[in-house]
This record gives C-alpha cells, sequence and structure tokens, in this order.
C-alpha cells in the first residue's frame, strides 16, 4: 500500500503551528516585558501611522506603527532592549510624538511593513511638505483637465472602502487646482454636506459635494500637514505646507474659520508658474508700457501699484523686478508671502507673529545697501516715510497701497501721515489695476450691444484724449461668453489686466500740496493722455478679449 503525502497541506499546517507558536512567544514575552500584546493579524491598521516613521528606519528598528490620534502613536515592537528601537522611541518622542509600546510577533510586523506599499503616491517632509514627487501623482496632474475630472476621481475614491482614501481624496484635491490653475480651494460646511469649490479666474466654481464624515477625516489630514492643532475647533488657525512636483515647489496657505456647521477651509494655491508672467505679457497697453520701461530705468524715485486684493499687483511689481534685474545691482523684496523665488534677487518673508514686519524688513534691507527695494504693502506711516525717505535717497522702490485707484494714492499717503511736500518728488508713477477674465477663443461668439450698453460705451471712448487707442477697432466687434470644455464651461480662460496711472508732473505735485480729492487729481491727470482702468477695459472688450458682463463685474462702469 503506497501512502501519498500532500506537501502543500503538510506545509500549511507547519506554517501555522510556527505561527501560533510565534504568537505565543510574543505573549509570554509582553508578560516578561510588561507591554501589552496585541496580534495585528486581526487588527484594523490606520494607514496615516506608517507616515510617523518611514519603511526602511521601521524595518531597521525592527518597529511599526499601527495607529495615530493626533500624536500619541501606537508602536508595535519585539524588543524594548534593541538599541534601534530604543533610539527610534526617543526620536519621536523629541519630535513631539507619545509613543504608546505593544508587543507583537515578528509576522506581525512583516503584516503592517507590507501595508507601506499601500501608502498613497505623497510622502509628508520633516518641514510639514507634501512632498508629490510619484509619477503617478504627476500623472494625475496631467490626466486632470477639468472640474468634472476632479469629480469623477473623488467619487470613484469616495465608492472605496480603503483606509488611504482621504489622503488620496485630498492629492485629487490639490492636483485638479494645479492642473486647472485655481487659485484656491474652498471646502465650506453647510447642513447636510461640505461643498468643494475652486476660484478659476477669479470666480468660485462649484466641484462637488462631500459628506460630512470623509470631510471630517479630510479636516484632520489637512490640519496635520499644514501644523494646525487637531483639537481645536471653535478659533480661526493659519497655517502652510508646501507641495513639490517635480522641480516646482508650490506653497499652500491653509486658512480654517469656525461656522455654524464646521470649520470652513480655504487653501490658497502659490503656484510659481501662475505668478511669473514677463511684462509685456501682463496686457498693459503700448503706450503706458513705454511710460512705465522709461520709469523703471530711473536709478531713483517709487512706482507705486494700488488695488484690492487679487487684483495682480504682486505679479506686476514681480514683473517689474524680472524686467529689471542685472548682476551689476543689487534687489532686495519684503514679502508677506515669498510667491515666486527670483534668481540673483535677495527675499525675505514678514513674520508678523516674531515681530518682523514690514517695517522692520525696511529697516534691515535699508543697511545691507540695495539699489531696488520692494516693499510688499504700506500698511502704516512709519513703513510709508521710510519708503518715501529711500525713494528720495538713490534707491528705486516698488510697493503696493490698498486704493481703489490710481488718484487715490496720493490722499491715501496723506491720511498715513506723509508730508505732503515730498510725496510728488518721491514718486514717479502711481498706478491701479483689475483683473479681467479672458473669452475663451475656442467657444466665444459676436453679440450685439443693447441701447444703453452701447451708448455707455461710446461715453467712455469719447473721454478718452488721445484717439491713438482707438484706431482700427470695430465698435461692432463684440463677444460674449458661451462655455465648452476647453475652458471649464466658464467661457473663459485665463486673465488680463486692465490698468491706469498717474505720473507726478507740475499740476499733479502743486495740487498734491493742497490735500486734493481723488476727483480733483483724475481732472488734473487727464492731459496726460494716459487711460483710466474704465477706458482700457472698454478697448479690450472692442478687440474681442473679454466681455461688457465682465468689465461689469470688476468695475462700475456708470460711475
Amino acid at each position: 500500500m503506497t501512502i501519498k503525502f500532500n506537501e502543500d497541506k503538510q506545509q500549511q499546517k507547519l506554517e501555522e503551528l510556527r505561527e501560533s507558536e510565534e504568537e505565543s512567544l510574543a505573549q509570554v514575552m509582553s508578560q516578561k516585558y510588561g507591554l501589552p500584546y496585541i496580534d495585528l493579524g486581526v487588527t484594523p491598521i490606520n494607514i496615516d501611522a506608517l507616515r510617523v516613521v518611514k519603511e526602511p528606519e521601521a524595518r531597521e528598528a525592527e518597529v511599526a506603527p499601527f495607529n495615530i490620534i493626533n500624536k500619541k502613536v501606537s508602536l508595535a515592537i519585539i524588543s524594548p532592549n534593541n538599541n534601534k528601537t530604543v533610539a527610534l522611541i526617543d526620536n519621536l518622542k523629541d519630535r513631539g510624538y507619545l509613543p504608546s509600546l505593544f508587543m507583537v510577533s515578528h509576522q506581525s510586523l512583516e503584516k503592517i511593513w507590507d501595508r507601506y506599499k499601500d501608502l498613497s503616491y505623497s510622502m509628508e517632509t520633516k518641514g510639514g511638505a507634501l512632498d508629490i514627487e510619484n509619477e503617478e501623482i504627476q500623472d494625475l496632474v496631467k490626466k486632470v483637465k477639468s472640474g468634472d475630472d476632479i469629480k469623477n476621481s473623488i467619487e470613484i475614491v469616495l465608492a472605496q472602502k480603503k483606509s488611504y482614501r482621504i489622503s488620496r481624496i485630498l492629492e485629487i484635491i490639490l492636483a485638479g487646482a494645479i492642473s486647472i490653475n485655481a487659485s484656491d480651494i474652498h471646502l465650506e460646511p453647510e447642513e447636510n454636506a461640505v461643498r468643494l469649490r475652486y476660484r478659476l479666474d477669479g470666480v468660485l466654481n462649484d466641484i462637488l459635494n462631500i459628506d460630512k464624515d470623509t470631510f471630517g477625516l479630510l479636516l484632520s489630514r489637512i490640519k496635520l500637514i499644514s501644523n494646525l492643532k487637531l483639537n481645536i475647533k471653535g478659533k480661526a488657525q493659519d497655517g502652510r505646507f508646501s507641495i513639490k512636483l517635480g522641480d516646482i515647489e508650490i506653497e499652500i496657505r491653509t486658512s480654517l474659520l469656525p461656522g455654524g456647521y464646521g470649520e470652513s477651509v480655504v487653501l490658497r494655491v502659490l503656484n510659481p508658474n501662475a505668478i511669473s508672467v514677463p511684462l509685456e505679457e501682463l496686457g498693459i497697453n503700448e503706450k503706458l508700457l513705454d511710460i512705465i520701461l522709461k520709469e523703471l530705468r530711473k536709478p531713483n524715485g517709487m512706482i507705486l501699484n494700488t488695488g484690492p486684493t487679487g487684483s495682480g499687483k504682486t505679479t506686476t511689481l514681480y514683473a517689474f523686478l524680472k524686467k529689471i534685474y542685472t548682476p551689476e545691482i543689487k534687489i532686495i523684496t519684503i514679502e508677506n508671502p515669498i510667491e515666486y523665488h527670483l534668481k540673483g534677487i535677495v527675499q525675505t518673508q514678514v513674520e508678523e507673529e516674531k515681530g518682523y514686519t514690514f517695517l522692520e524688513g525696511l529697516r534691515s534691507a535699508l543697511r545691507q545697501d540695495p539699489d531696488v527695494i520692494m516693499v510688499g504693502e504700506i500698511r502704516d506711516e512709519e513703513t510709508a516715510e521710510i519708503a518715501i525717505n529711500s525713494a528720495l535717497t538713490g534707491h528705486l522702490v516698488f510697493s503696493t497701497l490698498h486704493t481703489n485707484n490710481a488718484a487715490g494714492t496720493f490722499p491715501r499717503l496723506i491720511d498715513l501721515g506723509v508730508n505732503s511736500k515730498v510725496i510728488t518728488s518721491a514718486i514717479n508713477i502711481a498706478m491701479a489695476q483689475r483683473l479681467l477674465r479672458r473669452l475663451c477663443n475656442k467657444c466665444k461668439k459676436k453679440a450685439e450691444l443693447g441701447e444703453k450698453e452701447n451708448e455707455l460705451i461710446k461715453v467712455i471712448t469719447n473721454g478718452i484724449v488721445d484717439k491713438k487707442y482707438l484706431a482700427g477697432l470695430d465698435f461692432n466687434n463684440i463677444y460674449e461668453a458661451v462655455g465648452c470644455k476647453e475652458c471649464n464651461f466658464t467661457g473663459f480662460k485665463g486673465r488680463t489686466g486692465i490698468y491706469e496711472a498717474i505720473l507726478t508732473d507740475e499740476k499733479i505735485e502743486s495740487l498734491v500740496k493742497e490735500n486734493p480729492s481723488e476727483r480733483e487729481i483724475n481732472k488734473a491727470s487727464q492731459d496726460q493722455g494716459i487711460l483710466n482702468m474704465k477706458q482700457d477695459g472698454v478697448i479690450k472688450i472692442l478687440q474681442g478679449i473679454t466681455s461688457v458682463d465682465e468689465l461689469r463685474r470688476v468695475i462700475d462702469l456708470e460711475e
């Protein structure tokens, strides 16, 4: 009689016996060292805990993190006497974590280590960065081209029950924003859901609604990578992290605001590619561009750019800096934040919580023997006076001011306490700007103006002193937005600026000494023949660049 052995079955039994013995040994060792025992083969794993310790370090020290709540991390170990294990635990404590130790078997460790492959394709760096360098994430940025693509990608992940889906959803949200050039991401809790919106070309667009349970996990994830406090919910918080996408580092500024239905989240995307625009491509008309280039060649004086938040002032100042940069001059900037790193230029970032303000930055910059200084914003009397004095003592100074128009620059500086007799000696040119959405060239269509709008455009164009601006323009060449896949069905793609400027000539100089109103300054500057924003906008309508409705959205045409 021949006896046949089932080798596979025997091997399976031996494996089960070995595993059982190993678990029994781990239990014995746990009693010896006074540590709780756990079998991770039947314990749920919090995949985000794996981010606390990198895989090579975990394997070398024979440990594995398997759960994390705030800074409390559950750590599986083989022996508390292993020198590398002890060193890793000390390192976790130094980083602010509170490790809870559990005795496990080797096979339990292997099961956790095997889960490292389930981590989403991003890794946090010590600086709180979300370091997106994996090819699959870069592919995602290339593939996601519209709001519908983002919505579909998120819905696919939401349908999965995997523990790492929250990290994946955040990656899709961020990658989508980068891909379609969104400037801000909004997560807004409402009564029954949370609304995800992107700001595209200055206007908010709905993407989809997320359930509140998913948002709760997503909010914790955002707080974690932004270095914000997880347990605070009734107080506003601000943080930041960065995304490394190939050679580009994109900073994300996080803002949390408590509300009736939960914390509202805004993530501002500071993409250096979006802000690095050459001066000639900003939409400045030819005459004003020639004037600006002439002013940029001067060795001293001040160029002030005004407008509300989000009107493109910083982008314009960066374009000025890039235009004038040569190795022979020293340029220093004081910014909040540094939105784009410029080669060969010394850039410093304001940190008000540490006492480093625009004023302190400007004082320090002047001790560095600069030729050109850019002050991100003039907010108070002291900063204004030092900036003015710098322009009077051989420095070329660029800065911004919060006023509605170019004429408002002079009364605003007087209100800040600057001596009206020196303002015009320091300021070469005062500018103002807004951003208009450009009509999508793929889908825009010709439109007929109504009688009221036609009359309005005629009134505005009649006010243009230099009629050369109107040469070759067709008053029937009006277009309106339609919407297609190319422009995310908004009818617009990209933005351009509308500008106005006032030079400090003799008329302006004598008037400013009398503390004039904006209206008086505008009247005195008319002979300069420079377009105001309303006129610049109407010309862009007649050129088919934008629409009447878009210009009306940005400025008051009837004013």
